[in-house]
């Protein structure tokens, strides 16, 4: 080729060719999907494999050439043409899908110019979208119950409307609470127990005691430990399943701590990251060796339609937080590190998360140092533990018991071993 020709080329000819690339792939993509959907013979739907191609194309071009004004005309003319169609088969098919996708395809199509790896992004995720139909609905009309939606709507409005309008900033005489923080948490609270819950759900506990353990232990590990105390003494065959999910449900007090640390301090989460995965490592390998000896157990009941979570509860926990963020204050103002070590004590009998997120809090806002945030947070954990191995004592047979209590002491001993070779 002559130099002179080169030198001359446009300089974003390979964006052109990248852009018009994706387009056609974004059009093969979501054409194919509906393709599998159009039916045969003259009842057929009017847009498949390459009417969806065409359109992609078609908007990747009206950029290419003309700009603004020409994509709105052919983006009207499409527009027309998939409301002809819909016209045409409405009475068989009254959805509107088909038709949206075209129109949503030539707009891709257009995109991919501009941003071609956020529009096939977006490709892709439409076209999961359409060939998930089945399984969506099913889900929605025979699966979530009308309070598990209305439960779902409510955890969209605390993260999406209440959080963003809270005051990100200390509103106390001792600078300890912020409404933001505590918001935050509040709504985190809210989404792993909606997690948890969906997770038994779908697996149910038919899966195995293990799972429902490690599932509720997000919720609350103490009364899950209740619990699987509970059904061991009623239900002896299943001893081994509810050992295994009793001691599963320290792990998620390890796994929860550690989000909820991580989204007050990561400064602190990274002090404590060996303490907490060895911990976790330690409830994991205990827990899976008592699931192993009871991989005979019978099935229990299927898990119904309930709560996705509860926001009392985690208002609760926010207020917990922030009463304990004034307590470790004062204590910590009034008597130094001792007084904020005997305030962690004393919260971690009841909860090691509330007392854990505020002793970061702290940390985050430099009130304290990070390594004054540890032993705090390591003292709570330990105190917590006592609680659980108080009400697997008390709500279990001896059996249970004996089980139970090596699990969760071996989960903070190992914390406690790698915290203090990490001192050393």
């Amino acid at each position: 080729m002559d130099p002179t020709a080169l030198a001359h080329m446009p300089p974003d000819i390979d964006q052109r060719l990248i852009g018009l690339a994706a387009a056609l792939g974004i059009g093969l993509l979501i054409g194919i999907e509906r393709e599998r959907r159009k039916g045969e013979g003259p009842s057929r739907a009017a847009a498949g494999l390459r009417t969806f191609t065409l359109a992609s194309l078609l908007g990747a071009l009206a950029v290419l050439l003309g700009g603004g004004m020409v994509l709105a005309v052919l983006a009207g003319v499409v527009g027309v043409l998939a409301a002809l169609a819909y016209r045409r088969t409405a009475r068989e098919d009254p959805g509107l899908t088909t038709e949206i996708a075209l129109v949503l395809t030539f707009l891709l199509g257009a995109l991919a110019l501009h941003d071609a790896p956020l529009a096939t992004g977006i490709g892709v995720l439409v076209t999961i979208t359409l060939a998930a139909r089945q399984r969506l609905h099913r889900f929605v009309v025979g699966v979530i119950s009308e309070q598990e939606l209305h439960d779902a709507l409510l955890l969209a409005a605390a993260a999406l409307v209440i959080l963003p309008l809270t005051p990100d900033h200390t509103v106390d005489p001792l600078q300890a609470i912020n409404p933001r923080t505590l918001w935050t948490l509040a709504v985190l609270m809210m989404a792993i127990n909606a997690c948890g819950h969906i997770a038994l759900r779908v697996a149910g506990p038919a899966r195995g005691l293990s799972f429902a353990g490690l599932a509720s232990g997000f919720v609350s590990s103490t009364a899950t430990i209740a619990a699987m105390g509970v059904q061991a003494r009623e239900t002896p065959a299943l001893r081994g399943g509810a050992v295994s999910g009793a001691v599963l449900s320290s792990l998620s007090t390890v796994l929860q701590l550690a989000l909820l640390l991580g989204a007050t301090s990561q400064t602190v989460l990274h002090r404590m990251a060996l303490p907490l995965l060895a911990a976790g490592l330690a409830a994991l390998a205990y827990g899976a060796l008592m699931a192993l000896r009871s991989l005979h157990a019978p099935a229990a009941a299927a898990v119904p339609p309930g709560r996705a979570f509860n926001p009392r509860i985690a208002i609760l926990f926010a207020l917990t937080m922030g009463g304990m963020l004034l307590l470790t204050r004062f204590l910590s103002n009034t008597l130094g590190s001792a007084g904020l070590a005997v305030g962690a004590a004393l919260a971690g009998f009841a909860d090691a998360h509330s007392i854990a997120a505020a002793v970061a809090s702290l940390e985050a806002g430099g009130k304290i140092g990070a390594a004054d945030a540890v032993l705090p947070i390591m003292i709570a954990f330990s105190t917590n533990a006592l609680s659980k191995i108080a009400v697997a004592i008390t709500a279990g047979d001896s059996d249970f018991a004996w089980r139970v209590v090596p699990g969760v002491a071996l989960s903070v001993g190992a914390a406690w071993l790698v915290l203090l070779l990490q001192v050393r």
